[in-house]
């Protein structure tokens, strides 16, 4: 699952994060603080606080409680945490980032790019460096930011089971040049020997292919109904109707069938690696 780009409904300069600023300025003036003030209070600078005030910059969680509690607000403004940290998102993934963050099971299928959540840093930056039209520096480290921050789902307990299956095209394919490509290699080896974690890889070579209309994702919450999602293009798709997840799970199951073994997969990679 890729953030690709489009307009966000909480774009930098509008929304939640106004009203979060507008908010932010009002408790600190009746604080009687300046900015640097409070900067001194929370460990930022005067110009950060002024970029948050003015929704040009997105406060990290840890922020927001700081300065709710250097303020005396009174949760106003820690009540805002969850919807401001959405506004990282482009508007179109924002849902299906929260089901993920949520979510006890995940089935990826990729056909273009290594997905968001196997990424490096290194990786994840050229790619929105290669975005067309062109973003902006702050977009892309915004970017970058949030795709890291949905990493953490490693690191949760009880670990989700993490399935992905990606075409052989998405290992060979040297996106941001050779170290960049090396390195992510090297973090697909150290995320597939997770015990939680399978990564499979589909040869170019296979004439039977359940995979042909594209990658997908099935996510399990932990209440609930599994659904689907699909992107393209800027545009996502949530799958609720029974029917239809229920055959994306079917697919999921022919392409896993289809693909290398985890075992032959890592082998695969590391084979590659050796090659150049």
């Amino acid at each position: 699952m890729d953030d690709e780009v489009q307009q966000p409904e909480y774009e930098v300069g509008t929304g939640m994060l106004c009203v979060f600023g507008r908010q932010l300025k009002l408790f600190r003036e009746r604080a009687g603080m300046d900015r640097a003030a409070l900067g001194s209070l929370t460990g930022y600078s005067a110009s950060t606080i002024a970029s948050f005030e003015q929704a040009r910059r997105i406060p990290p969680p840890k922020f927001i409680d700081r300065v709710d509690e250097v303020l005396d607000a009174g949760g106003v403004l820690s009540a805002s945490k969850e919807e401001v940290a959405r506004a990282q998102y482009p508007a179109f993934f924002r849902d299906a980032a929260k089901l993920e963050a949520e979510a006890v099971e995940l089935y990826v299928y990729e056909t273009h790019v290594v997905n968001g959540l196997l990424q490096t840093e290194e990786y994840t930056r050229a790619l929105l460096g290669m975005r067309r039209p062109l973003l902006d520096e702050a977009t892309i480290e915004q970017r970058v930011a949030a795709r890291l921050v949905r990493q953490e789902i490693f690191d949760r307990w009880p670990a989700p089971l993490l399935s992905f299956v990606m075409e052989e095209a998405v290992v060979r394919r040297p996106l941001g040049g050779e170290q960049v490509w090396r390195g992510q290699l090297e973090q697909l080896l150290l995320l597939g020997q997770k015990r939680n974690v399978e990564l499979q890889v589909m040869p170019l070579d296979r004439e039977d292919h359940a995979g042909v209309d594209g990658a997908f994702t099935l996510l399990m919450p932990r209440q609930g109904q599994q659904v689907g999602y699909m992107e393209a293009q800027g545009r996502s798709t949530l799958v609720t109707e029974r029917d239809a997840v229920h055959a994306l799970s079917a697919r999921y199951g022919i392409i896993r069938a289809q693909a290398l073994t985890p075992s032959e997969s890592l082998a695969f990679i590391e084979e590659l690696l050796g090659e150049r």
